[in-house]
C-alpha cells in the first residue's frame, strides 16, 4: 500500500503540469534494476526517463566536462562526491549496496576456502574491470590489498596477472545481449573474474556452467553505491531520485540482487 501511494503521489504532483524528460547516467551493473525502475516511474508519472549506462568513472568524467546528466547513479560513493564537490550536485545518498564475487569458468575447482591459492595460480587467468574507470576494478584491487595480509607478496603477484578486461574507454565490448563476464569467461580470456555478485548472477543465467564463488570473510568487500541529482535538473529528476529511494524502487534493486542502501 505504502508503494502505491507513493506512485499516486507521485502521479498527482506531475499529473497537471508538462511531461519532462529525465537525463539519467548510471553504472553499468545497475541497468536491469534500473530500467525497471525507469519504467515503473514513467508509468506513474508521464515523464521519460532516458538513460545511459557504462563505468561510473568514465560517466563521472563526462558529467565533469559538461554531459548532461539529471541523476547520476554510481558504483561508488566518491564519484557522485566528486561532482557535488564540483559543485555540480546536490548531496550523496547512498541507495543500495553490492559485493564482490568470482566469477570461476565451468568446471574448474575451486571454493571460497581456495579461492586466493586459485588466483595466484600462474596457470589461472584472471580477470577484473578497470580501475578508475570502473569502480569493479577498484573494489577487485582492494581484494588483492586484503591478500597482501593472508600472503606476502600476493598483491604484487595479482596486480601483475590481472587482467583489466572489461570498464575501460577502448575495453573490447561483448555480441549484443550477452554478459561482458559471460562473454570472456566462454572465450577463455579469464577462468576467474572478480565482479559484483549481481554481475555473476547475470553471467551464470546466461551460461549456467560457470559457477559464482563468494570470497571469503578475510577477502570480502562489499560497494555502496551513490545517487545525486544534478543542481537546477528539472523537478522530476528529483521525484525520480526520491522513487529510487522509495519502498518500491529498493524492492526493484532488491528483486535484481542488489541489498538496501539503508
Amino acid at each position: 500500500m505504502r508503494a502505491l501511494a507513493i506512485l499516486l503521489a507521485i502521479g498527482l504532483m506531475t499529473g497537471s503540469t508538462a511531461a519532462e524528460t529525465i537525463q539519467l547516467y548510471a553504472a553499468g551493473s545497475l541497468k536491469l534494476a534500473l530500467t525497471e525502475a525507469a519504467q515503473s516511474y514513467e508509468a506513474a508519472s508521464g515523464n521519460k526517463v532516458e538513460t545511459k549506462y557504462g563505468a561510473s568513472g568514465l560517466l563521472k568524467n563526462e558529467i565533469s566536462s559538461g554531459a548532461k546528466a539529471d541523476v547520476f547513479a554510481s558504483a561508488n560513493m566518491e564519484h557522485p562526491q566528486a561532482l557535488h564537490d564540483e559543485n555540480k550536485r546536490g548531496p550523496v545518498v547512498r541507495f543500495a549496496r553490492n559485493a564482490l564475487c568470482a566469477l570461476v569458468r565451468p568446471g574448474l575447482k575451486v571454493d571460497s576456502a581456495s579461492l586466493l591459492e586459485r588466483m595466484l595460480d600462474p596457470a589461472m587467468k584472471l580477470g577484473t574491470s578497470t580501475p578508475k574507470a570502473d569502480p569493479s576494478g577498484d573494489y577487485a584491487y582492494e581484494v588483492f590489498r586484503k591478500a597482501e595480509v593472508i600472503k606476502p607478496g600476493a598483491q604484487a603477484t595479482l596486480e601483475a596477472k590481472a587482467e583489466q578486461l572489461t570498464g575501460g574507454a577502448v575495453s573490447a565490448a561483448p555480441p549484443p545481449g550477452r554478459s561482458v563476464y559471460s562473454w570472456h569467461l566462454a572465450e577463455g580470456r579469464a577462468d576467474i573474474f572478480l565482479t559484483y555478485c549481481t554481475n555473476a548472477q547475470t553471467a551464470q543465467k546466461e551460461n549456467p556452467g560457470q559457477q559464482i564463488v563468494a570470497l571469503p570473510d578475510n577477502l570480502a568487500v562489499g560497494a555502496d553505491y551513490g545517487l545525486t541529482v544534478t543542481n537546477g535538473a528539472p523537478s522530476a529528476a528529483q521525484k525520480f531520485a526520491d522513487f529510487i529511494l522509495s519502498s518500491q524502487g529498493q524492492e526493484i534493486l532488491m528483486k535484481h540482487g542488489f541489498a538496501p542502501g539503508k
